[in-house]
C-alpha cells in the first residue's frame, strides 16, 4: 500500500519519514532506490526534508521512496564539494530564517544578503534573527539600529533575540506560530539554542563558541524537521561556512534586490549589470543614498561571484 508523508531527517542514506493518519504520527525509516540518484546528478540530496513522498513499507518494516512530490519551493546552496552540484537545505517552507549573531561570531551581511537573494529567487519569505544581544555593547546597538534602517525598510522582518530576553523569544515563537520554517546560519550563531528555549520539548544538542577563533563547534549534524507545540514546524539545519547562489545568473541578479527594482528601469542599457555602466539608474539611486552602500557592496560581491562560476 502506497502512504504518503513527509521527510523530516535525513542522514544522507537513510530518511526518516512521518506519516499521519486519524491524528497519529508514525516515523518509517526509508530508502531511496539509485534511479531517484541517476535523475538528478546535480543534486547532493535527490529528497530533501521537508519534502512529500510517497511510500511503500517493506517486509521489515522500513520503507521505500517511491515517488517525490513537486515542491513549492525551497532553500538550495552550491555545494561545497563539487563545482557542478548543489544542495537543498530545506523544501516546502513558508519562511526563511537568516540567524547571525551580534558577537561570537560577529554579525556577517554579505551572509544574510545572500541568504536573502536565495529566498527571493525560491519564493520563500525572507526574514533576519539578529541573536546573541546580550552581548551587545552600546556601539553594538547602534549597529543593529542601523541594521533594521536598512532591512525594515524592504519589507523584512528583523528580529532581534537572546536566550535571557523573555520577550525577544516570546516575540520569536509568535513569528514561528503557524508556519513551517528554515533557520540559517554559521555555526555557534545560536539557531538550536533559540529553539530549545522557545520550545523545551524539541532538547537539541548545542556547542560552544571557540575563544580563539570566534567559530562555532557543528552540533547539528542533519537537518531536521521540529514540530513546534504551537503548531509551527521548524528546519534546524547544520551551520553552514558559505552560502553559494545556485541557478542565478549575474543579468537577474538586481531582480533579487527589491530596492533595485525601480532604479533599474532607468538604465541607459538593456543588459546593464548596474556595476560601472555609464546611465545607469541603480548607481545613481546609490549616489543619491536611496539604496544602502553596504546593500550595494554585497550585490557588487555577488555579481563577481556569478561572473566567475
Amino acid at each position: 500500500m502506497d502512504l504518503k508523508g513527509r521527510v523530516v531527517r535525513s542522514t544522507g542514506s537513510w530518511y526518516e519519514v512521518e506519516l499521519r493518519k486519524n491524528g497519529s504520527r508514525d516515523v518509517i525509516d526509508c530508502r531511496l532506490p539509485g534511479r531517484f540518484r541517476l535523475e538528478e546528478e546535480k543534486t547532493t540530496n535527490p529528497v530533501a526534508v521537508g519534502d512529500y513522498v510517497t511510500i511503500s513499507i517493506n517486509e521489515d518494516g522500513t520503507g521505500t521512496i517511491d515517488k517525490i512530490h513537486e515542491r513549492e519551493n525551497y532553500i538550495i546552496r552550491k555545494s561545497t564539494h563539487g563545482k557542478e552540484e548543489y544542495q537543498v537545505l530545506a523544501a516546502n517552507v513558508d519562511r526563511g530564517f537568516a540567524v547571525q549573531s551580534i558577537r561570537k561570531p560577529k554579525f556577517k551581511q554579505i551572509f544574510v544578503d545572500r541568504f536573502l537573494v536565495t529566498c527571493e529567487a525560491y519564493e520563500v519569505e525572507p526574514c533576519i534573527i539578529i541573536n546573541k544581544m546580550d552581548l551587545a555593547d552600546e556601539k553594538d546597538r547602534r549597529r543593529v539600529e542601523y541594521i533594521k534602517d536598512i532591512y525594515e525598510p524592504l519589507g523584512y522582518l528583523v528580529l532581534t533575540t537572546s536566550i535571557y530576553d523573555t520577550d525577544s523569544l516570546q516575540a520569536l515563537e509568535e513569528e514561528l506560530e503557524g508556519y513551517t520554517s528554515v533557520l540559517v546560519g554559521h555555526s555557534g550563531v545560536g539557531k538550536t539554542s533559540l529553539l530549545n528555549k522557545i520550545d523545551p520539548g524539541i532538547d537539541r544538542p548545542v556547542g560552544e563558541v571557540s575563544s580563539y577563533s570566534e567559530k562555532g563547534i557543528h552540533t547539528t549534524t542533519f537537518a531536521k524537521l521540529l514540530r513546534m507545540e504551537n503548531g509551527g514546524y521548524i528546519v534546524d539545519t547544520p551551520g553552514i561556512k558559505e552560502l553559494g547562489l545556485v541557478e542565478i545568473e549575474p543579468w537577474e541578479l538586481s531582480l533579487f534586490f527589491p530596492e533595485m527594482l525601480e532604479p533599474r528601469q532607468h538604465c541607459k542599457f538593456n543588459n546593464c549589470t548596474h556595476s560601472h555602466e555609464p546611465g545607469c539608474g541603480v548607481i545613481e539611486a546609490v549616489e543619491r543614498e536611496e539604496i544602502s552602500p553596504e546593500r550595494y557592496e554585497s550585490y557588487l560581491q555577488i555579481l563577481d561571484t556569478l561572473k566567475n562560476n
